[in-house]
């Protein structure tokens, strides 16, 4: 069925917003134009009128977490990917530290016939690299494989890889691009014994006291080092420090650039002030750090230091987060709302662009995060609403049923998603 979407305004991330209207053939846009729609509709055409709302390309989550296989009791592919596509994200990009481990080619075709049997959203896999499976990540076609996710810090799914040759051999032979958490595990495990003896451990804030600054700094150094050394394409996930985004150039585009780097809604939105509102709701690796912190976030965003908005959607059940500092898990779901969010937070066009552009870009993603003719129609169309709406946790498609995100008060709503024009999911396909 082909849908013909009217009255719009449309948010392309490439140009000023304008009043227009949009047509799809099947999965593909057809066609895009100003003003009010006068041809003939095309029969069985279905017809939106969009009401003024915003029609941007659907966002894409670079990285998520969708639990697929082995911890399905807090995830799966059909309530994440569900969660994705109501919140306008229309493509996503999963990461390794499942169970099993995504660190074969193996384990990585079994999730790819998972998301094609069940997937709302159009989906892509990253492998995980170890210190054992070089010859495996070697043997990858980077035109299916997202990328190669190296954890520099420990993260859920027991992936730490921190030994110097090791990080030498992913970074020195790597044909794909190589994703990294940059947190300096040997920094961490310094401080965690230095304050352990008088620490409080019930107070959750500490998190960023045992995962600081220094951490982050450290490990992004290094890989940055490691990749214009060796010519690698580097991309470095969740950024959280002021320390982080100086070390990055202003560029408009990633197109073409050598190294790249990412921030989620989590270190946007929040920093160690929001612990006595929020607990543990907010513990994540890398940890949340001071306002300034986060400012400098927003700041490097908008100069194009930090290339993308990725949400690290990380859902555990609420149970999983009570404990201490060192027992409550690490991690936080947001894909659902991490759209109105940033549309609360930054310009429309700002949004789209870091959003839907600038991912497609860095990934070489097939004909997708644009609104051009002959692309695929991945579209969202979002409302600014009259009066704000108060988010809740009863709200949630993810199966862990919470969000911190409870509480929050955004102006803007997800009208409707289309994922191929209506057609269904399918997989992502990446240029190098």
């Amino acid at each position: 069925m082909n849908v013909l979407i009217h009255n719009a305004l449309i948010v392309s991330g490439e140009e000023a917003p304008f009043a227009g209207w949009l047509l799809t053939d099947g999965a593909l846009i057809a066609r895009i134009g100003r003003g009010e729609y006068v041809g003939e509709r095309p029969r069985g055409c279905e017809v939106v009128d969009a009401c003024g709302a915003m029609l941007l390309p659907g966002a894409i989550d670079c990285h998520v977490h969708f639990r697929e296989p082995g911890l399905t009791h807090k995830a799966t592919i059909v309530s994440e990917s569900a969660a994705a596509v109501a919140g306008g994200v229309t493509s996503y990009i999963d990461m390794p530290n499942c169970v099993p481990t995504t660190t074969t080619l193996a384990a990585w075709e079994d999730k790819m016939q998972r998301a094609e049997a069940s997937s709302a959203a159009n989906y892509g896999f990253m492998l995980g690299a170890t210190s054992g499976n070089l010859a495996e990540l070697q043997r990858a076609d980077y035109s299916q494989v997202a990328a190669v996710k190296v954890f520099m810090g420990s993260s859920t799914g027991n992936m730490l890889l921190d030994e110097r040759e090791a990080l030498r051999a992913v970074f020195a032979d790597q044909p794909g691009r190589v994703v990294v958490h940059a947190e300096d595990q040997r920094i961490i495990n310094e401080v965690t014994a230095r304050l352990r003896p008088t620490l409080d451990v019930a107070d959750i804030s500490a998190h960023s006291r045992l995962r600081p600054v220094e951490a982050c700094v450290a490990a992004t150094e290094r890989a940055m080092e490691l990749a214009a050394h060796y010519g690698t394409r580097l991309h470095v996930a969740h950024i959280t420090t002021a320390a982080e985004t100086r070390l990055f150039d202003a560029a408009d585009s990633p197109a073409g650039r050598q190294i790249t780097g990412e921030v989620s809604p989590h270190h946007l939105l929040w920093c160690t002030d929001d612990y006595a509102r929020l607990g543990a709701r907010i513990k994540m690796n890398p940890a949340v750090k001071s306002a300034a912190d986060r400012e400098a976030l927003r700041e490097a965003l908008r100069q194009g230091r930090l290339d993308i908005v990725a949400t690290d959607h990380a859902p555990h059940l609420l149970g999983e987060k009570e404990g201490d500092v060192f027992h409550a898990v690490s991690g936080a779901p947001m894909v659902q709302f991490s759209l109105p969010t940033m549309l609360d937070m930054f310009e429309p066009t700002l949004t789209a662009h870091r959003m839907a552009n600038c991912p497609a870009e860095l990934f070489g993603i097939d004909r997708r995060g644009f609104l051009r003719e002959g692309y695929y129609a991945d579209l969202v169309l979002v409302e600014r609403l009259a009066e704000p709406h108060t988010i809740t946790d009863s709200e949630v498609l993810s199966l862990c049923g919470w969000t911190p995100m409870a509480g929050y008060a955004t102006r803007h709503r997800v009208v409707r998603s289309w994922v191929n024009g209506g057609t269904g999911a399918m997989a992502l396909r990446f240029r190098g």
